[in-house]
């Protein structure tokens, strides 16, 4: 956010969330080695009760996850996002918010559920999302803080409803060289090396980090062997067509309606699948796409056929990069990324002036192949501070299609995305 022809500065980064590869799972703190001072034995988790999940949670968290898909892919270029990553984040600043901030961030968040309890049920959800050895799931969450005893008080009930919540580790650190150093490799181990950095370095004026990894590393339930690869075209968004490897399959469940068709293709034990959306060829990507609902994708899921599906997925593996500040304004989340209007005084305070968002940057990876699938995210929420059987369908994803990962207990999308070109 740039502010022209004021006197005043702008505190960067004060809180970071991190939520890479796929899914989610346990919140678990990963033990790794940094030299910054633990303060875990001042803040210990309460144990709360939860939530269970129930229609409610699954019909918002639903449409909360595809108008934001709506509103931060791009129509040309392949796209991933992961919605359960930015509700985390933004629910864990939320927990730090108040008055018309507040209320426009768990409109936008969870429809009707206030934050007190979208905690409750984003701590039961995510409790309860299975981690095997074959469809491995973790996630760690931690807050860092500047150790200078400056201007800037956090708030330590803010600190005990993220432990209580997300179990997230709390450290103090000197924010020089060595606390990049130590986030970094926390966020490498944490996400098992596929994200290896999160910062370059830390403005004198940043604050604090809230950093939350989550890794997803699963096999597909029938994996691919080399007779099932053959080449193949696939016809780019800007109608270049490219000679590709397609990975070939008999799946049981087709999906569709009058407007795409696809099939759901399971990872290993059934806990998670795949989905791919493709739309008719009359239909463009974008126009499909914009009449995407939470409901629509439900019952796009719960009225699966048992039709085997002749399926042809291509090879696929890119990044994406995204700052979500307009997104999640359209969403109605104003008032937060005001440094006049921001309330957030219950995350800390500053003498220096109010606290506000600043930036919530995403960015995601996946990786599609023989095997499996690895898929990240990051969401950097930046806070900032005033200053002064037979086969009878066939499907062949040669064109852009829409594609997602679920969890096969409530069809929630976790990871949403697009392949325009390969």
């Amino acid at each position: 956010m740039k502010f022209l022809n004021r006197p005043k500065r702008y505190l960067n980064s004060l809180l970071i969330f991190v939520l890479p590869i796929a899914l989610i799972a346990n919140l678990t703190g990963c033990s790794v080695s940094v030299k910054a001072d633990d303060l875990m034995s001042g803040i210990s988790p309460n144990k709360v009760s939860g939530k269970a999940t129930d229609d409610k949670f699954i019909t918002n968290v639903s449409q909360f996850s595809i108008e934001l898909f709506k509103k931060s892919i791009s129509d040309k270029e392949n796209s991933l996002i992961s919605p359960l990553s930015v509700l985390i984040a933004l629910s864990m600043t939320a927990n730090g918010a108040a008055g018309e901030t507040l209320s426009q961030m768990e409109k936008a968040l969870g429809m009707d559920i206030p934050i007190k309890d979208l905690n409750e049920y984003l701590y039961t959800y995510v409790n309860n999302l299975p981690s095997e050895d074959n469809s491995k799931l973790n996630i760690a969450n931690s807050i860092w803080f500047r150790d200078n005893k400056g201007s800037f008080t956090v708030n330590k009930d803010f600190l005990q409803k993220n432990s209580d919540y997300y179990n997230a580790a709390i450290y103090k650190s000197a924010f020089d060289s060595q606390t990049v150093k130590d986030i970094n490799n926390w966020t490498k181990k944490s996400t098992d090396n596929m994200i290896d950095k999160v910062i370059d370095r830390i403005d004198g004026d940043t604050v604090m980090f809230l950093i939350n990894a989550v890794a997803f590393d699963a096999k597909w339930e029938n994996v691919y062997t080399k007779e099932n690869i053959l080449k193949d075209n696939f016809t780019s968004i800007d109608g270049k067509v490219q000679n590709i490897d397609f990975m070939c399959s008999s799946e049981p469940k087709y999906i569709g309606d009058d407007k795409a068709s696809g099939f759901i293709k399971p990872y290993i034990n059934d806990k998670y699948s795949f989905v791919a959306l493709l739309p008719n060829e009359n239909i463009n990507i974008n126009d499909y796409i914009a009449t995407l609902t939470g409901k629509s994708f439900q019952n796009t899921i719960k009225s699966a056929q048992d039709i085997f599906v002749s399926a042809y997925l291509p090879k696929f593996s890119y990044n994406y990069s995204i700052k979500l500040n307009d997104a999640l304004k359209n969403l109605g989340i104003q008032k937060a990324f005001s440094p006049e209007q921001a309330t957030l005084g219950k995350l800390g305070k500053s003498s220096e002036g109010n606290i506000f968002i600043g930036d919530v940057f995403h960015k995601t990876f996946i990786s599609v192949d023989e095997l499996g699938t690895k898929a990240g995210a990051v969401t950097k929420v930046e806070i900032k501070c005033e200053s002064v059987g037979m086969v009878e369908k066939t499907i062949k994803l040669n064109r852009p299609f829409v594609y997602a990962i679920i969890d096969n207990t409530t069809n929630l999308p976790v990871f949403i995305g697009t392949v325009m070109s390969l």
